[in-house]
């Protein structure tokens, strides 16, 4: 019988918790390390929606990628929103384990340039590094042929199954040269524009921060937070499915987190 311990050192030894940056919360956020894990459910967002299916379906673990607890709560209470999901967690026995800037480390930055088709890629953003490796956030590397700004929108969204993107740039600017970030990129700026990137795909783009990046060259396509973040759910899926078989996965229904009419 598999227990939380025992699903978390799974994990952590595929993605350590050392990898994650000190302003992140990571690891067990909720429950009993002893609990019997008998199904594990996968998401991105710990939202009322995946609470309620959790909870309907039984579920013993819920393995996040964004934590669910962040900051300091004084209170828990159902008199607000945070406060009753973890009263409902609680309540139905569910432990919450968030793997986030560890994986966007380990996993994720990899997991999206290989999507993207990206040849002799390097780290974006240093984050770690000893004699035998240097890991950190994001990617930079070579389309493996010149294409459009407009075609590499279109990439971008079949690699990442998302239903729309925001462009800054010209659409027939020829792009060979790719960074990519994950989730919110803003902050990545100045790794971009190291790398000689000719367009940057991440998240969370704004208006200032987008007209700027093309001001110096550099196209951008964001293609929502959630948008390539989803892929840690099929990733730690299968992950799951080598190393530990005999645990029932099951993946959260989630959605785009906004539609655009």
């Amino acid at each position: 019988m598999l227990t939380c311990e025992d699903v978390i050192q799974c994990l952590e030894d595929l993605f350590p918790t050392g990898f994650a940056e000190s302003w992140d919360n990571v690891g067990l956020l909720l429950g009993r390390r002893e609990k019997p894990v008998y199904s594990v459910m996968l998401c991105v967002d710990v939202t009322e929606r995946v609470i309620h299916q959790a909870i309907q379906e039984g579920i013993s673990m819920i393995v996040s990628h964004h934590p669910l607890i962040f900051s300091g709560e004084k209170r828990i209470t159902n008199e607000d929103y945070f406060g009753t999901r973890l009263l409902n967690l609680i309540q139905a026995d569910i432990c919450v384990y968030a793997m986030h800037t560890n994986f966007d480390v380990i996993g994720m930055a990899d997991a999206a340039a290989e999507r993207l088709g990206l040849l002799d890629t390097e780290v974006l953003q240093v984050t770690y590094e000893d004699e035998i490796a240097t890991e950190g956030i994001g990617r930079a590397g070579k389309l493996k042929a010149a294409m459009t700004l407009e075609e590499v929108a279109c990439l971008v969204k079949e690699a990442f199954h998302v239903p729309n993107v925001r462009v800054f740039g010209n659409p027939d600017t020829i792009c060979c040269e790719v960074a990519v970030c994950p989730g919110a990129g803003k902050s990545m700026v100045k790794d971009v524009l190291r790398t000689g990137a000719d367009v940057y795909i991440t998240g969370d783009i704004d208006h200032h921060t987008g007209i700027d990046l093309v001001a110096q060259g550099v196209c951008v396509i964001d293609a929502g937070h959630y948008g390539i973040e989803k892929l840690f759910v099929p990733y730690v899926h299968d992950c799951f499915s080598k190393i530990m078989p005999e645990c029932e996965v099951i993946e959260a229904i989630e959605e785009e987190p906004f539609w655009v009419l």
